[in-house]
């Protein structure tokens, strides 16, 4: 089946002030699948890099001027093109700095867009359905356009398709309520006029997608109604219409989506594959009236086959690139990963199963002890039967709910029958598309502990974070019902596995666990290792006294006493001895220190977090700086334990947590008498890898330099170089 996988966030968005729409003019395919063009709808051209979501370069038109034109990507001269005051044509490269300064060429008539799609060349269409190759127009930028449009007839909707051997041009058209398609081939030049079947009165389409296959176009529209219809034109001997009558095309009804009560407003239907079409903007049909979702439907058997509920106001635009939908919502433009298998019967009944070629994708089973123990090479197609194969195989031959039973059984069952029923599901092997299962089997989950008291399922809630099909955003509750149940052991595995826990939710987890006495947080069960490695951190003896990453005890001593005389300098010693906390004892218990450790690497954002930790008591803060005191000392002595593959908080983690406490609490502490000595103790570590990092830039440009030398290829068997850095 088809599948939405957990999207994130490309950029922000100003939507304009009535909401009609949100704000992004288009976005276009760049260099590669993982860049993309998005132009906004004032003055505005960004490149993303999707994966990073960051922005790489940024162009703005100067005030007064509109980009009337979504900026494209032209690979074959890696050159930017865009379109503003509807008559000025803008061309430029990543290199330059300042959009006025690039190539503009204005035109005599107006534009309506400019199209280029990978391996192609630009083309320009008029607004009054003119066609230019963009090499011809830019040789003489005032040559007369013809204008092919009737007199009231506007266009609507436009795009590019490059065939095998030819571009076309195809673009949409309204007149006094009759909708036309108009096919530009360019080189040689013909034009093929179509009329569309009016559909009920006063309804027009309100999104089109076009895709080329099998020497066909294939034209995909929706209407408010719900309709989604597709027109397949072929390519082959198309010649041009040398009369005014417009050819009939004909249509065929692919879908008929539910619109609730009244008609679709703001929507938009994407075709992805030959029988997968992606909607957004349209009522899920088991979720009420709202339209916020997109959703994955198989056009051959009818079915809906993944949906996601997008939070904000939905403006009918979806863009899609290389099995990625872009969609703006609210204040929002969001990717949204996607998959879709091959169309059959039995994967849009999910009973599709695997084949022998696709095993290796299968997750990967426990191997025989004979392996392990004994490096049994011989047959290795006999493997011995682990438990959980045996239990699987028990639990196939006997009768199992499906999901859509377990869910219904979460609704009232015992939780004895609850868990048992969850660990059966989790445990086949034939169910397809896991993630959709996991979060409605979380959210039913979670939803009824919330609403009765007496029932919790710790064991089913753990099994399905283990599955790592789990996030936050797909569960939003289960984090803070982990912590109103005092359940640290999921609190733990959620700041593991989840890579969406919002700044909220982290100070909220903190809170928690640095309130928490030392003797209740040893009753806890956490990961075993992650307290193996706290317990040898705790354990560790220091090493010698050295410089070890730009720090010693000496030297922090020496930049504690810049500026001060020798009575001070003695004075605050002996006010530090009194005031700091012994440097090798950890001021937490093990397992609180466990928990503290999962919240250090735990991903944020310094904005966002900072108005949350403001929250924390002043208590709470010293002993966290306390610990981090602690934890920086170890790892400086070189007492951090080896031990590859555990999870354990980096040095740059720690002293960014440092360094956002004093921000959030700095004056509360300087007015606390018993953080004095903490503070000094700070600065100079802060101090001491800010000195590192100096040092490391400098071994950096040493490294460049040497590297820009010129090596000589022969040098003998025996030779002596002198290398002079500075």
């Amino acid at each position: 089946m088809a599948a939405l996988y957990e999207g994130y966030t490309l950029c922000g968005l100003a939507p304009a002030q009535n909401l009609s729409n949100s704000g992004i003019h288009g976005v276009e395919a760049e260099r590669d699948s993982d860049h993309v063009v998005v132009t906004d709808s004032t003055r505005s051209v960004t490149i993303y890099k999707v994966s990073d979501q960051k922005p790489l370069n940024s162009w703005t038109v100067k005030q007064g001027q509109t980009l009337t034109s979504p900026a494209v990507y032209n690979s074959q001269s890696k050159e930017y093109v865009a379109v503003s005051d509807s008559k000025v044509i803008r061309i430029w490269k990543e290199a330059d700095i300042l959009l006025e300064k690039a190539f503009k060429a204005t035109v005599s008539s107006d534009v309506w867009r400019v199209h280029c799609v990978a391996g192609g060349e630009p083309v320009v269409l008029f607004h009054r359905g003119a066609v230019r190759l963009l090499d011809s127009l830019l040789s003489a930028p005032q040559q007369p356009i013809e204008e092919v449009l009737a007199q009231e007839e506007a266009i609507r909707w436009s795009t590019n398709i490059v065939t095998e051997s030819h571009t076309f041009v195809i673009f949409t058209t309204e007149q006094k309520g009759d909708h036309f398609l108009y096919l530009q081939r360019l080189n040689p030049n013909t034009l093929q006029r179509y009329r569309l079947e009016r559909e009920e009165p006063g309804l027009s389409p309100l999104s089109f997608s076009a895709s080329y296959r099998d020497k066909h176009i294939r034209l995909l529209y929706l209407y408010p109604n719900g309709h989604v219809y597709q027109s397949v034109v072929s390519v082959r001997g198309l010649v041009a219409d040398e009369g005014a009558q417009a050819l009939p095309l004909p249509r065929s009804l692919l879908l008929g989506l539910p619109v609730g009560e009244g008609l679709l407003e703001a929507a938009s239907a994407q075709a992805l594959d030959e029988a997968h079409v992606a909607v957004v903007g349209v009522p899920h049909p088991s979720a009420g009236s709202g339209n916020d979702f997109l959703c994955i439907w198989n056009t051959n058997f009818q079915t809906l086959q993944a949906g996601k509920e997008m939070a904000g106001k939905i403006y009918g635009q979806l863009w899609s690139f290389c099995n990625k939908l872009v969609i703006p919502h609210g204040k929002t433009l969001s990717v949204i990963p996607y998959e879709c298998p091959k169309s059959s019967l039995a994967s849009a009944l999910g009973k599709l199963r695997q084949v022998k070629t696709d095993e290796f994708d299968a997750p990967t089973s426990v191997p025989s002890w004979n392996n392990i123990l004994h490096e049994e090479k011989a047959h290795p197609s006999r493997t011995v039967d682990t438990r959980k194969t045996r239990t699987n195989r028990k639990s196939q031959s006997a009768p199992s709910l499906t999901n859509y039973q377990v869910l219904e059984l979460i609704k009232t069952a015992p939780v004895e029958e609850v868990q048992r029923e969850v660990e059966v599901l989790l445990s086949r092997t034939d169910i397809q598309d896991l993630h959709p299962s996991v979060g409605q089997l979380a959210s039913a989950l979670v939803s009824r502990s919330l609403a009765d008291p007496a029932f919790y399922t710790p064991g089913s809630l753990v099994s399905l974070v283990h599955t790592r099909c789990l996030c936050h955003s797909v569960c939003p509750d289960l984090v803070l019902l982990a912590l109103e149940r005092k359940d640290y052991f999921l609190c733990q595995l959620c700041l593991q596995f989840f890579p969406d826990i919002p700044e909220a939710v982290t100070c909220a987890c903190l809170k928690a666990f640095i309130s928490m006495s030392d003797v209740d947080a040893e009753k806890l069960s956490l990961d075993p290792d992650s307290v193996s490695f706290t317990e040898t951190l705790i354990d560790a003896e220091c090493g010698p006294v050295g410089l070890l990453n730009g720090f010693t005890s000496t030297s922090a001593d020496g930049d504690r006493s810049d500026g001060l005389g020798e009575g001070d300098t003695r004075a605050q010693q002996d006010e530090e001895k009194t005031s700091s906390p012994p440097e090798q004892i950890c001021p937490v218990g093990l397992h609180k220190a466990v928990l503290l450790n999962e919240v250090l690497q735990t991903a944020y954002s310094d904005s966002f977090l900072l108005p949350h930790l403001k929250d924390l008591s002043s208590q709470n803060v010293v002993l966290f700086l306390q610990y981090l005191q602690f934890l920086y000392i170890k790892y400086t002595h070189g007492a951090v334990p080896q031990m590859h593959g555990l999870r354990s908080p980096s040095l740059t983690q720690i002293m960014d947590w440092v360094c956002l406490l004093l921000d959030a609490h700095f004056t509360v502490l300087v007015m606390t008498p018993e953080a004095k000595g903490l503070l000094l103790n700070l600065h100079s570590f802060v101090k001491s890898q800010v000195r590192l990092v100096s040092e490391l830039g400098k071994l950096e440009g040493s490294l460049q330099e040497l590297k820009k030398m010129k090596v000589k290829k022969d040098v003998g068997q025996y030779s002596i170089e002198i290398i002079e850095l500075f």
